[in-house]
Formats: structure tokens, sequence, C-alpha cells
């Protein structure tokens, strides 16, 4: 009996190390629905790309206008802002069922570790836009996501880690294929989201 109490001891002292150390309130749901937005937004993308006026040349070879690079901007931020709301919508409601709060040590050093790869990335994607350099923005975008959510991803759910590292990799294998860039964004952002967010909401939230 006395064994037991103390394995009893250790497992419960093991998972408050764990939540103290790890931001636990991120909801699967959030990542589904993030996936979601991203496909939404590349249906909105490839219309303002090969529907509109503004743009001409083939499939590899395409010449994107001043105009459509505006709202494909637009697109995209509106992607971001969308699924940066509903994370904080989910997680506080996540945080405050599990009667934690959500914005603690640990919650702080996620934010600063994520924010650092993706606001590098972000400055460097203004400057090659500034330069017209848009063949290998789209790979770069899911290269620099995915060192955000790897380098985060060890103060939260392992998860994310693997996450990153798929990002990673289809940005690279997205330079090797520059004229289908919107694809693998479409496959990152989108079904990635979708399918990871899937496995946390069942594995966490459930």
């Amino acid at each position: 009996m006395k064994n037991e109490k103390y394995l009893s001891d250790i497992s419960e002292i093991k998972n408050m190390m764990n939540k103290s150390s790890r931001f636990i309130s991120l909801s699967g749901l959030s990542g589904i629905l993030a996936g979601v937005y991203a496909l939404i937004g590349a249906w909105f993308a490839y219309r303002t790309i090969y529907f509109d006026n503004a743009t001409m040349g083939s499939y590899q070879t395409l010449v994107i206008s001043y105009e459509a690079v505006v709202k494909l901007f637009i697109i995209a931020a509106s992607v971001i802002i969308l699924s940066i709301i509903t994370g904080l919508v989910l997680s506080v409601r996540k945080a405050n069922k599990a009667n934690e709060k959500l914005w603690n040590p640990t919650s702080k050093r996620l934010l600063i570790n994520f924010l650092i790869p993706l606001a590098t990335g972000g400055f460097f994607i203004l400057f090659l836009i500034e330069k017209e350099m848009l063949s290998i923005i789209a790979p770069l975008m899911l290269i620099f996501y995915g060192l955000a959510c790897l380098n985060a991803s060890k103060y939260t759910f392992g998860d994310v880690r693997y996450l990153g590292i798929t990002l990673i990799l289809l940005g690279l294998l997205s330079t090797w294929f520059l004229g289908y860039g919107l694809l693998f964004w479409a496959l990152g952002f989108g079904v990635c989201h979708i399918v990871y967010g899937s496995l946390m909401y069942f594995k966490y939230d459930r």
C-alpha cells in the first residue's frame, strides 16, 4: 500500500511539474480552424493570381502585379488575424475550464520563443516583397513558421514540434518546386494544421 501511495505521489508531482513548465491551454480546435482559414485564404489567393486581370504569364513564369500582391497581403493578414483571435478565444475558454491562468511565466516564454523566428521571417519576407523577389516567399513562410513552432514546442505540447518539422520540410521541398508555392502553402498551413490540430484535440482536449 505504501509503495502505491509513493507511486501516486510521484505521478502527481510529475504532473504538477509538467503543468508548471508547459503551456497546456493550447487548443487543438484552434489548429483545426486555423487550417480551415488557411485553405479558404488559399482559394482566394488562387483566384487572385490566376483569374485576376492584373496577372499574366504561365504557371511557372507568372508575373504578379503590385495590385495582386496587395490583395495577397490582405488575404494572408486576414488569415493570420482570424487564426490568432480564434486561438486566444479557445485557449482562454480551455484555461477557464481548467481553472488556470492563461497569462503566466510559461505562456510568456512560449510567446517570446514563437515570435522571435516568426518576426524575423516576417521582416525578411517584407524586404523580399520590396525587392520584388516573390518566388521564394511561400517557401520562406513555411520555413520560418516551422522554426517558430519548433522553437516554442519545448514550452507546450510535443506535437507542436512535429508540426514545425513537417512545415520546415515542406518549405524546403517547396524551394525545389517554386512554381507550386501556393499548393505547398495550402498543404502546410491548411492540411497540416487540420491534421495536427485534430490529433491534439482528440489527444488532449476530449
